[in-house]
């Protein structure tokens, strides 16, 4: 069964699933809802359609592999004369608190029977209708998504286990001999995800999924040099 490959590099990179008004939570790794958001945007989907294409997108089995797991780092900030959400009153400053990865690299896989669909995210990613971002809009990639194998006709984990390492050694850090992998679970097991797309972007429907960990090992010689 075919797979796409993405690969999302960036300084600062955000995945929520629970965020609400003023406190913005990423989680650890990209989610399902963010990963599809991410291909709609590069399709021109608008936010407020649920159609054919982008229901077929969130039923894609997902996989993320943790190349550089990245670091937990919040940001502060205050705005200014701020309506509140039932146009009550006006708050003159209003604090928010948003979290984020700092310096994060992941390896994704969608793996799905339809090949047609996966050359045309593919090519998508290539030549993105609209601006493409890690979570957040701010939040930019420092690499291009796609990659030259960007569909490979096997099965998603062998397919994830058999990428070179997209990340780079650290000064004074050995490089990892073997990488976590987060997987769509196929008998309800493991650890319960509430980002499975179930609508528009703009009604913001999300349901359960249930993922697996795994660890792959890293091939040595496959390693960027030192930066």
């Amino acid at each position: 069964m075919p797979t796409l490959l993405l690969r999302l590099v960036g300084p600062m990179q955000s995945w929520g699933t629970t965020s609400r008004f003023d406190q913005r939570d990423t989680g650890k790794e990209p989610s399902k809802s963010g990963v599809v958001g991410l291909l709609a945007s590069a399709l021109g989907i608008d936010r407020e359609v649920w159609d054919d294409q982008l229901k077929a997108l969130a039923l894609l089995k997902m996989a993320v592999r943790h190349d550089r797991p990245g670091v937990l780092k919040r940001d502060y900030q205050t705005a200014q004369n701020i309506i509140a959400a039932n146009h009550s009153k006006v708050h003159e400053t209003a604090v928010t608190t948003r979290d984020y990865l700092a310096d994060a690299a992941f390896l994704v896989g969608l793996e799905g029977p339809d090949q047609s669909l996966l050359e045309c995210a593919q090519s998508a990613l290539q030549n993105p209708i609209w601006p493409l971002a890690l979570g957040r809009r701010s939040y930019v990639p420092t690499e291009p998504i796609w990659l030259d194998s960007g569909i490979v006709n096997a099965p998603l984990l062998e397919v994830i286990a058999s990428i070179p390492w997209i990340s780079t050694i650290r000064h004074g850090e050995p490089a990892p001999k073997r990488l976590l992998v987060s997987i769509d679970s196929e008998d309800n097991s493991g650890s319960l995800r509430m980002d499975q797309p179930l609508s528009s972007f703009t009604e913001r429907r999300f349901g359960a999924r249930y993922v697996c960990t795994e660890w792959v090992n890293l091939q040595l010689e496959d390693v960027h040099a030192p930066v």
